[in-house]
């Protein structure tokens, strides 16, 4: 076989095995008329067992030493083993302490069954998970917040859903004091929602924002979550929406 014969059926460089002819570890048995090296079946067997212990971690020098003198293969090879060991170990602690490191990382970022159900009232989003889905999964705003939520604490659902129970809290101080959905109070409470959605989920555009707005009365399941939070946020907070953005 040829020096690039050689080398695709090895998998190692040509230059690899130039270096090895050059030191003496590997050098053809013969070459062609025209100088080219040529590789027989020995020359292969050698080359596997060169290979061999360069994978068990020998250098050089001592493959050079094993195969000029037979009688050192052992002490060689038990030399070896035991380097393999050492690496083993080496990289086992070092997965043990990228494993806590890990943990750490995501620590509270997983909510038990008993968190999911106080932070949301009693609601499980994985009962409407899959509708969810199939309406907007290929959307770029549903990624990105499936994106966001997935790391979220029950910590920071505690801190979002108390971002939206004040904007709920002033939509029910506006209706309590008969402020119309138009006025300049009730649009700035709209800036806010958009505003919070935005942090917690994903960029809230103005076209967006509005057909939430309408989704609001439109599916009964929406107005009776946001009624949850006083009677008539949800038609009050669709009106506001729909003025927001009517001109």
């Amino acid at each position: 076989m040829t020096v690039g014969e050689v080398a695709r059926f090895s998998e190692i460089s040509v230059r690899t095995l130039h270096h090895y002819d050059e030191i003496g570890l590997l050098k053809p048995t013969s070459r062609h008329q025209n100088g080219y090296r040529l590789y027989t079946d020995s020359d292969i067997e050698r080359l596997m067992q060169i290979l061999t212990y360069r994978e068990l971690g020998l250098g050089l020098d001592e493959i050079a030493r094993i195969q000029s003198e037979p009688q050192t293969r052992t002490d060689a090879l038990t030399k070896a083993r035991a380097r393999v060991y050492e690496r083993i170990e080496r990289l086992t602690q070092i997965a043990k302490r990228l494993s806590s490191a890990l943990e750490e990382a995501t620590e509270g970022t997983h909510m038990t069954a008993a968190e999911r159900l106080e932070v949301f009232d009693g609601f499980n989003p994985d009962d409407v998970a899959q509708e969810a889905d199939d309406r907007w999964g290929d959307t770029e705003v549903f990624v990105e917040s499936i994106r966001r939520t997935n790391s979220y604490s029950a910590a920071d659902w505690r801190r979002q859903k108390s971002a939206e129970a004040d904007i709920y809290a002033r939509i029910g101080r506006l209706i309590t004091g008969d402020i119309p959905p138009s006025s300049d109070q009730a649009l700035a409470v709209v800036d806010a929602h958009r505003a919070m959605i935005t942090e917690w989920f994903y960029d809230c555009t103005p076209q967006i924002h509005e057909s939430l707005g309408q989704m609001y009365v439109a599916d009964p399941r929406f107005t009776e979550n946001i009624n949850n939070a006083g009677a008539g946020i949800a038609e009050y907070l669709c009106a506001a929406i729909a003025a927001r953005y009517s001109n």
